[in-house]
């Protein structure tokens, strides 16, 4: 092990920043963070330098570093671009056993700055020795996805009931155990969720209970899982689809998706194409406040967003009918995404100032949609499940005034490896499709904005890189 990782306590020690420059500045930001009165000794001070310093109750040296009394100094840090300078400040530190760090100059520093991940109270740190800045970043990175923002909140909460639950718990094994169902369990999720007060009441209720039973009522997570890349799923969602015990998925959701959830999952498949519906969508509800009844914590996967023609709102009104506690996590709309990928912006001031999204399942086969409203100049129209009905819609939109040259776009699998698009016009799309076959789902997009494909497409499906 290169470096020991530790954790200096800061607030209201006095650190010493030689240097007033950028690189400065991103030191001082950090030290102020936690606590810390920061002095800066450099012959020029970047203003914003300047503010903290005065912020922290620091203070300023306008002068070129020499041999300042570091007696009252808890750390130093050297940030100049004279290496002669710093190679001193270095020298003077180490004599005087205050640790010392010289940034982008490991083997001058006896302590290093690591990528942090900030969830106060919790803190975790990633280096690489000063090997590999980038990588430290990179994998911080990584470790920003699976750590909730609100986990500092689920500590604090820890914290208040220490002392209490040290009492109620005389053995280690038995604290322990205790901690690790509230902090796995229904406790920490409330506090996910925001409901910090019953959270807290939740654990208040396991305090007292000497032999906590098993769960006796759920969870449902109606989660949306966008239009296909697995990049595209928020934080909470992975946490949630690694945690779930039953997973509720339907044809939308992609391989790679699924391939996220917990190992260990139960997967149930409820279909929903087109006029073949592997399971109702009274039946998928009823699915829902089963398994929550049973105890579980059942993960409502839905591709794209599940308030936008996702049906959500249907499953989680049955959800409240029935008092089970749930939470939504919204995903990127297909017409978000697909749109995005294909290199068509919804909008666009020189082409349309406003968007409609339009369910393109025609019940029925019939032409119930309010054509008027969408035959408007400078608005862009996406069409959501129009594959089967585009004849109809084509037809239709030129039959209430719009242009039969209207530039129009069919993307196929948005977002995946397998996305195509396919551009035309009201006039030709339909012919175009012959020669092109597509597969669902497709989003259809119509407007002026579609012109702009050819020259701001960027997603390669073949590569899955951007076209640079």
């Amino acid at each position: 092990m290169q470096f020991l990782p530790l954790f200096f306590d800061l607030k209201n020690r006095s650190v010493l920043l030689v240097g007033g420059g950028e690189v400065a500045l991103r030191k001082a930001r950090l030290l102020c963070k936690a606590g810390a009165r920061v002095s800066v000794c450099s012959p020029q001070i970047n203003s914003d330098l300047e503010a903290l310093v005065i912020k922290s109750q620091g203070e300023s040296i306008a002068q070129g570093y020499s041999q300042q009394p570091l007696d009252n100094y808890t750390l130093v840090i050297a940030a100049t671009d004279d290496s002669n300078i710093n190679e001193l400040v270095s020298q003077h530190a180490k004599l005087a056993n205050i640790p010392v760090n010289v940034v982008d100059h490991p083997e001058l520093c006896t302590f290093i700055f690591p990528a942090i991940v900030d969830r106060s109270p919790i803190i975790a740190a990633v280096s690489s020795g000063g090997s590999s800045p980038v990588l430290a970043r990179i994998l911080r990175a990584k470790l920003e996805t699976v750590l909730p923002a609100t986990y500092g909140r689920l500590a604090m909460l820890a914290e208040k009931y220490r002392n209490q639950v040290k009492a109620r718990f005389d053995k280690v094994n038995q604290r322990r155990g205790f901690w690790e169902s509230v902090l796995q369990g229904p406790v920490s999720e409330l506090i996910f969720a925001g409901k910090e007060h019953e959270a807290e009441q939740v654990l208040k209720a396991q305090l007292k209970d000497s032999h906590p039973q098993k769960r006796e009522l759920g969870e449902v997570y109606l989660v949306g899982a966008g239009p296909g890349d697995p990049d595209l799923l928020t934080f909470k969602s992975l946490r949630l689809m690694q945690q779930a015990d039953v997973v509720i998925y339907d044809r939308l959701v992609s391989a790679p998706i699924l391939d996220l959830c917990r190992r260990d999952a139960q997967m149930v498949y409820v279909g929903k194409a087109r006029s073949d519906h592997a399971v109702s969508q009274e039946g998928i509800n009823q699915l829902l406040v089963k398994y929550a009844k049973a105890g579980h914590r059942v993960l409502r996967l839905k591709g794209g967003d599940p308030f936008i023609f996702g049906r959500g709102g249907e499953e989680i009104e049955e959800l409240a009918d029935e008092g089970i506690p749930f939470q939504v996590v919204p995903g990127i709309t297909a017409a978000s995404g697909c749109s995005s990928y294909a290199g068509i912006p919804l909008t666009h001031r020189d082409y349309a100032q406003s968007v409609r999204f339009v369910t393109g399942h025609l019940k029925n086969d019939s032409a119930d949609l309010p054509w008027n409203e969408l035959v408007h100049p400078n608005q862009t129209i996406v069409f959501y499940m129009g594959l089967m009905g585009l004849p109809i819609i084509c037809e239709q939109l030129v039959a209430h005034g719009m242009a039969t040259d209207t530039p129009m776009a069919l993307v196929q699998k948005g977002t995946t490896s397998e996305q195509k698009v396919v551009i035309a016009t009201l006039a030709t799309m339909v012919d175009e499709l012959k020669k092109q076959p597509v597969a669902a789902p497709t989003l259809i997009i119509v407007g002026q904005v579609v012109t702009l494909h050819s020259k701001l497409k960027w997603f390669d499906p073949d590569s899955s890189l951007a076209i640079r």
